[in-house]
């Protein structure tokens, strides 16, 4: 036996119909034609039926609508108190500009750090630089505790062209030394340049675990 139909359901009318449409304007907010209407509405309420609701709703002044050719389309009354005064609209104008200025710093910002950290991958990494660092120093303190051996006369003598060679490969080191220190100190720069919220420049210090003696 075959499944009986749903029987379909049928359309509304009377004030059911308009309250059904009044409601449908209200909660849109925008102009339709009768014929958007019934086809937004699923045809709950025929197209004949909300041309004729639409007419009396106009008439009873509890909806507006403008005529275009053949063709009406309406939407509900604006009423005075909903609509915002002179300075409700200045306000919402500065607020908007103030918005986009925020969004277009905010973009400024995030286009600066996306290049900070683009030349931030091209280099030594923070932890690299401070390994780096690291070693230059010791290796910086060993070549000096050499050198206060031999200036000091306690070791057997070397030429002077040794002593020479020491004090140049020390001043070598120290040079290396400053260069890096010099990178950090950029590459921080940029990064403080770019973010200007004081909590977030402090997280970075810490997650990069940054020095004093290093900024």
């Amino acid at each position: 036996m075959a499944p009986k139909k749903e029987k379909a359901e049928k359309p509304a009318k009377g004030d059911a119909a308009a309250d059904m449409i009044l409601h449908y304007l209200r909660k849109q907010n925008r102009p339709y034609s009768a014929t958007d209407i019934s086809a937004n509405l699923h045809n709950k309420v025929t197209k004949a039926a909300t041309q004729k609701i639409l007419k009396e709703l106009r008439e009873r002044k509890e909806i507006d609508g403008r005529d275009s050719g053949k063709q009406s389309v309406y939407h509900v009354v604006q009423k005075p108190e909903e609509s915002p005064s002179t300075e409700e609209l200045a306000e919402m104008d500065k607020r908007t500009q103030q918005l986009r200025d925020e969004t277009s710093n905010l973009n400024t910002a995030a286009k600066a750090l996306r290049s900070t950290l683009s030349s931030l991958n091209s280099t030594l990494s923070t932890a690299d630089l401070r390994a780096a660092i690291t070693e230059m120093d010791a290796e910086r303190a060993e070549i000096l505790e050499r050198l206060i051996l031999l200036r000091s006369g306690n070791v057997q003598p070397v030429s002077k062209e040794e002593k020479e060679e020491v004090d140049k490969q020390a001043k070598v080191m120290e040079k290396t030394l400053l260069k890096r220190k010099k990178i950090v100190k950029v590459m921080w720069g940029q990064v403080t340049d770019n973010v200007p919220d004081p909590a977030t420049v402090a997280g970075l210090k810490d997650q990069f675990d940054m020095n004093e003696d290093e900024k």
